[in-house]
């Protein structure tokens, strides 16, 4: 079982500490975040701090969404073809297909 780390990262002007397993992964996340959050008080700068994280999330929810849907196409897509190479490579190797 790996230790966890306290790492301290800024998001949206804020400190948080947090407790980590992997280090660049949370660097990158709160840079990400970061990024969502700023983008989104630029396009709402009239909103306060809260309405930007809520509509900062639902955008970080809905790009997960997202790329969890192609990865589940790419998985499904990928399992057809293992099958139809299966499928050849069976008939090819059956002496009564030719």
């Amino acid at each position: 079982m790996t230790e966890k780390k306290k790492l301290k990262v800024k998001i949206f002007d804020k400190e948080y500490s947090l407790l980590v397993d992997n280090e660049e992964i949370a660097k990158e996340l709160a840079v990400y975040v970061n990024n969502v959050m700023e983008e989104t008080k630029q396009e709402l700068p009239d909103q306060p701090a809260q309405t930007i994280a809520i509509i900062a999330s639902l955008n970080i929810a809905y790009d997960y969404f997202i790329e969890k849907n192609k990865n589940k196409e790419f998985l499904i897509q990928a399992t057809d073809k293992v099958k139809k190479i299966k499928l050849l490579l069976n008939q090819s190797s059956d002496p009564t297909s030719s």
